[in-house]
């Protein structure tokens, strides 16, 4: 499937954020200042490339109808995902991080019925909501005891408190980042590419990072030239890139919720990645045994809830609304 082999790319991509965010930490970075330059820097990128294909105007156009939907959900898509991943980083190593994360995979399939859509037959609009995909749920059990083991395997290197730290954030963060991208889908329809949704939700995220940075700068001060070339490449590869790439998985697969399932388990890829890129960027860094098990499991698991969410479902979506004069609300 094309949209699962670009979810795998975009993977590779995203490893960059959790091992560089990991290496910020440890040269004493503030990760406050590691989530707001990401997002400060994809804004002129993005800029560039959304104007020079003559996309800007519709893509405010679509801002202005919703402004409030898309100061929410990019708040929760981008907000509540990036800085609770940023946070964590300072106390787990990055390929712990980036399996913990993979815990997103579960919560994708269970915010599932909480996104309405829209289906047109003739005259007719359908608004229906769609059901959790059980079949790929049991596959993410495999993947929930890999998280276990790894979690495991570092529990006795840190404290309660550290690990509390280390795993609550992730998983505020795996809950957030489907939730908005499902609800901007949702809210855009098929008006917008990726690059555009990516922009704007870039811009309405806006206020938050221009909060956290104007806090940071004056109870810290400004962040150091090294922290600010490696947030600049978290930003292009992963912010831009990778972002843009899983967009388009998302918006080839939307159509179908057992498929955009096996796109999202495809970021269990980045587990692998960001385990080599540590490795290589800090040697220092540690796997037990126990922890190369926990990491084989969630690789495993993200292979068979492919499969099996590749399957037609049996289960009918649930009509909740079936009016052509209600299409202008939904």
């Amino acid at each position: 499937m094309k949209a699962v082999a670009i979810g795998i790319l975009s993977s590779f991509f995203f490893a960059v954020t959790f091992v560089l965010n990991r290496l910020m930490s440890s040269d004493g970075g503030s990760w406050i200042w590691s989530a707001s330059l990401r997002y400060l820097f994809m804004l002129p990128l993005l800029l560039l490339i959304v104007g020079s294909r003559r996309n800007l105007r519709p893509l405010l156009g679509e801002i202005r109808i919703h402004p409030w939907s898309w100061l929410w959900w990019s708040f929760v898509g981008f907000g509540l995902f990036y800085a609770p991943l940023c946070f964590a980083a300072a106390y787990s190593p990055a390929w712990l991080v980036a399996g913990t994360w993979q815990f997103t995979i579960v919560a994708g399939s269970l915010v599932a019925p909480l996104v309405y859509e829209t289906v047109r037959t003739g005259d007719i609009v359908m608004k229906v909501r769609p059901s959790i995909p059980l079949s790929g749920m049991g596959m993410s059990l495999i993947i929930l005891a890999g998280i276990a083991i790894m979690e495991l395997s570092r529990a006795g290197h840190v404290s309660p408190r550290g690990l509390v730290l280390g795993i609550v954030p992730i998983l505020v963060a795996a809950f957030a980042y489907p939730l908005g991208n499902r609800k901007m889908m949702a809210l855009c329809g098929d008006r917008l590419d990726a690059w555009q949704r990516t922009l704007g939700m870039t811009i309405a995220s806006l206020p938050l990072w221009v909060i956290l940075s104007v806090y940071q700068w004056i109870s810290h001060g400004l962040p150091a030239p090294g922290q600010v070339l490696q947030s600049f490449i978290v930003a292009l590869f992963s912010g831009v890139i990778a972002t843009v790439l899983f967009f388009t998985a998302t918006d080839l697969a939307r159509h179908n919720l057992h498929h955009l399932a096996a796109v999202e388990a495809t970021q269990s890829g980045e587990v692998v990645f960001t385990l080599f890129g540590e490795r290589l960027l800090l040697p220092d860094t540690t796997t037990s045994a126990l922890g190369y098990v926990g990491v084989a499991l969630v690789v495993i698991g993200m292979v068979l809830h492919s499969l099996v969410s590749a399957r037609p479902s049996r289960r009918p979506p649930r009509i909740e609304q079936t009016d052509a004069a209600s299409e202008r609300s939904v």
